[in-house]
């Protein structure tokens, strides 16, 4: 297991990325982002999550978080487990994704290529989890991200 980004320090900020596996645009569509939201909604409300901004990609977000259990792995790990499981569900029942076949195929095989996946594998294992050990390194991050969320919105003007 690679210890490049592991979240050491459970309450800290971190610039977290989650990405969805053989980058597959996902979040092109808006109810596939609502359980994004949802979910945050949910870790914040229940869980102790601490959201100071984030951007949903197509086929991957970042966001700046901490803990205010000390648990961020653990609310990571919940995060991702239940997104994948929904998204899933979301796929498989929606009448408008026409990519319903592609996609759930994609997912089954990057799962067939893990032992801890049974099913369906949505997000990558990596949660590209950088520590913001500093006021600046925090604000840099914080400018990413709307950068991030300003172009996304440019793109949807034009």
């Amino acid at each position: 297991m690679s210890t490049g980004y592991q979240i050491k320090n459970q309450r800290a900020a971190h610039f977290l990325t989650f990405q969805i596996v053989d980058w597959i645009d996902v979040f092109t569509r808006k109810i596939y982002k609502d359980i994004i939201i949802d979910s945050f909604k949910y870790s914040i409300e229940n869980k102790g999550l601490q959201i100071f901004a984030y951007v949903i990609m197509s086929n991957h977000l970042h966001l700046i978080a901490n803990s205010s259990n000390g648990n961020l792995s653990e609310i990571v790990r919940d995060f991702k487990k239940f997104t994948c499981k929904k998204i899933i569900e979301t796929i498989d029942n929606f009448q408008g994704e026409s990519r319903r076949e592609w996609m759930l195929n994609r997912f089954k095989f990057n799962a067939s290529h893990h032992k801890a996946n049974k099913n369906y594998q949505v997000w990558t294992h990596e949660n590209h989890a950088v520590h913001l050990y500093s006021n600046e390194f925090f604000r840099e991050k914080i400018k990413y991200i709307l950068l991030k969320r300003s172009y996304k919105l440019r793109l949807a003007n034009n």
